[in-house]
């Protein structure tokens, strides 16, 4: 009974009703009338309603995870569009926009208040351009394309995927629904419906960090270090992904294909970043350097009680401390792709979201908001693995020519063209 009861077990609707106490949490513990107060409610609601449709459906379905997804983004996001409420974010990377067009860098010289300082690189920028060119409507909005840029690189990623499957029906057989499930999953998480929903900057981030470990899986150092490049021009946060995702590319593809992925990343992300920093570097100083790490004219309001924060408000220089910790684990990280460097996506995405957990728990400015980076590198790459490597057990038969349930055992090893072999497995983590 014991090991019937196991195989009856199912996650997703326990972690829908986690999530539903989660943003309960944050709706009640947030400031009355605040975007993450109205996010929290309704999420909570939407996560409850999912989980009782869950009870009735196929484990990881799609329908409780379009219920989430309406309750946890499409619901709220309405709400708070028509009431012109969003994350400060939002506000700075629009201000950027118009900053960068018409002085050459996105940075105010003299900030002195939290919402005068810009911490991100330039190329956060361009979703600020609608705003600055069709002026404040709903659709110009810097939060509308914050989605649109997420929802456009994990679109990218599962058609990456799905493409270089190679199962010769032109349309990736059970894949693409299982896909279109799996990103009504992603949406609904809630470290990315929160963002998604007030105003996030870091949904674009992860989602092109995802597209680039979808090239991986398909030995496309080129893709691959384009992805990495766009996202390293918009974040510092992304930065640490070009050399685990290089190592992996030395591992499986040889020297030649690691040098140009990382050719490539550094140097789209040098083109859009130095140009600008050079435009005033004080400014850039100021505001990409300084702000992040605790150390501006005014204290960000990215602060929560993780390890850093306590470090630098508990401990004589504690500034210091905590950038010489962070050194410290980004060396440490280093030094283990160099020993024991990553040999698939999966790997690679562990050994990432490793790293960035260190420097959001030792950051002395840093918000739980950040945990969209570990949760979504953790989760995300094992669904991409499942999905590059599935393969219908009609087109093993129609290959095979067996009758129906005869190639079963033959489909459970998927195999792949030559040249397009995924590069697929668990964590060597």
């Amino acid at each position: 009974m014991g090991a019937a009861t196991r195989r009856k077990w199912r996650w997703d609707w326990p972690l829908l009703l986690v999530s539903a106490v989660s943003a309960l949490a944050v709706g009640l513990s947030s400031p009355p009338g605040t975007a993450q107060e109205a996010w929290g409610v309704a999420a909570a609601v939407g996560y409850g309603c999912a989980a009782v449709v869950a009870l009735f459906s196929a484990p990881w379905s799609r329908v409780p995870a379009v219920v989430a997804t309406a309750g946890s983004v499409v619901a709220p996001l309405l709400y708070l569009t028509v009431g012109g409420k969003a994350q400060m974010e939002v506000g700075v990377v629009e201000r950027a926009a118009d900053l960068l067009f018409s002085t050459g860098t996105a940075y105010n010289g003299t900030p002195h208040v939290v919402p005068d300082f810009n911490p991100y690189l330039p190329g956060m920028a361009l979703f600020g351009i609608p705003h600055m060119l069709f002026g404040d409507t709903p659709f110009t909005s810097a939060r509308l394309w914050f989605a649109i840029g997420f929802l456009a690189a994990v679109i990218g990623a599962v058609r990456v995927l799905v493409k270089g499957r190679g199962t010769g029906d032109g349309r990736g057989g059970t894949a693409v629904p299982s896909a279109v499930t799996g990103v009504f999953w992603l949406v609904a998480c809630p470290v990315v419906a929160l963002p998604l929903t007030i105003g996030g900057v870091d949904p674009p981030v992860i989602g092109l960090i995802c597209l680039a470990l979808a090239y991986a899986d398909r030995r496309n150092d080129l893709g691959a270090g384009l992805a990495l490049g766009a996202a390293a021009a918009l974040k510092w946060t992304a930065w640490p992904a070009i050399p685990v995702v290089v190592a992996l590319f030395a591992v499986c593809c040889g020297r030649r294909a690691a040098v140009r992925s990382a050719v490539l990343a550094v140097g789209i992300a040098v083109l859009c970043t130095v140009p600008v920093a050079l435009a005033d570097t004080d400014a850039f100083y100021q505001n990409v350097v300084l702000y992040p790490l605790g150390l501006g004219a005014a204290a960000s309001t990215a602060q929560s009680p993780l390890l850093g924060h306590l470090i630098v408000t508990l401990v004589p220089h504690g500034q210091t401390v905590t950038v010489v910790l962070i050194a410290l684990s980004a060396l440490g990280v280093g030094v283990s792709l160099l020993v024991r460097p990553p040999r698939n996506p999966v790997a690679a995405a562990d050994r990432l979201a490793l790293g960035l957990l260190f420097a959001i728990v030792l950051s002395p400015a840093t918000r739980i908001g950040y945990a969209i980076f570990p949760v979504v590198l953790f989760a995300w790459p094992r669904f991409a693995a499942r999905l590059s490597t599935e393969r219908p057990a009609e087109f093993e038969e129609a290959a095979s020519g067996t009758r129906p349930g005869a190639g079963a055992a033959r489909s459970r090893v998927p195999q792949q063209p030559e040249g397009e072999r995924a590069l697929t497995g668990t964590s060597d983590l």
